[in-house]
């Protein structure tokens, strides 16, 4: 499958969550709109923002001042948190492929041509990752990428993903017609998916190349206990939830909780030192 001839965009519905994301949204779209290849459909998913309109003005301005013509936008009565919303997104995509894009996160100018690009060449993956990096205030140039883009990839195992979780959502491309959805839960609704996928033996690769940024600390912004023991009990949710359908066994169980629980001590330490030192 290649780009429509008459329009010349990828085949992908883009989905983006979005919560009192007003401060945020316009770096994320304006990162859409500098795909190189740009996509045909954007969804944006308003999670019942309540900050008296700002959320929808910034999309209003994002989209105007970026020329995206193809942003959709719904509003969600009330707050149902990420998974729901992407879920809504997933559901009024129509475009064979889904890229999920959270509103603080951005893409390389390259994401879409590399990653979507190798899905149409390798049609047995069914959903692929990549790599990300924290912005450090510069990104790589899609003239970068061209120079460097020798890529590798390497096929996701639910084994392996069980005890490391390497996908961010925002790297996220997926085949728009699987039958699974995220859980529509608060935590760890992301990882679940992917192991679901895993476990239900669909094909997930990573690439081996940071195509996305995120613009804030991976765990313990702005304090030790933000998220963190929400975070790990959404984990041991996940963990226990694949257990009772039957996807792992004891033995798996007995496994990964431990070690879930050692690297959500190691990420306290981390937060502290973080905080101390800042």
């Amino acid at each position: 499958m290649e780009a429509d001839s008459r329009s010349g965009r990828a085949p992908v519905s883009v989905v983006i969550p979005c919560y009192n994301c007003a401060s945020t949204i316009g770096r994320a779209l304006a990162s859409v709109a500098a795909q190189t290849w740009p996509p045909e459909e954007i969804i944006v998913v308003d999670d019942a923002s309540h900050d008296g309109g700002e959320t929808a003005r910034s999309l209003e301005e994002a989209a105007k001042a970026h020329g995206l013509q193809q942003v959709r936008v719904i509003h969600l009565e009330e707050n149902r948190g990420p998974g729901a919303a992407r879920n809504v997104g997933w559901e009024a995509a129509g475009r064979p492929y889904v890229a999920f894009l959270d509103s603080d996160d951005t893409w390389h100018p390259m994401k879409l041509a590399i990653q979507l690009g190798y899905m149409l060449r390798s049609p047995a993956v069914v959903f692929s990752a990549h790599r990300w990096r924290v912005w450090r205030g510069k990104g790589e140039t899609a003239e970068q990428a061209v120079r460097d883009s020798n890529l590798t990839t390497r096929v996701l195992r639910a084994r392996s993903l069980l005890l490391r979780n390497v996908v961010s959502t925002s790297t996220v491309v997926l085949r728009r017609d699987i039958p699974c959805r995220f859980p529509e839960r608060r935590f760890s609704e992301d990882y679940e998916l992917w192991l679901d996928l895993l476990l239900r033996g669909y094909r997930g690769v990573l690439i081996e190349r940071a195509l996305a940024y995120i613009h804030k600390a991976p765990y313990g912004e702005g304090g030790l206990s933000r998220g963190l023991w929400s975070m790990e009990k959404g984990e041991l949710e996940t963990y226990w939830r694949l257990f009772r359908r039957g996807q792992i066994g004891c033995h798996d169980l007995a496994l990964c909780a431990p070690w879930s629980l050692a690297k959500y001590a190691r990420r306290v330490i981390l937060s502290v030192v973080r905080r101390v030192g800042s």
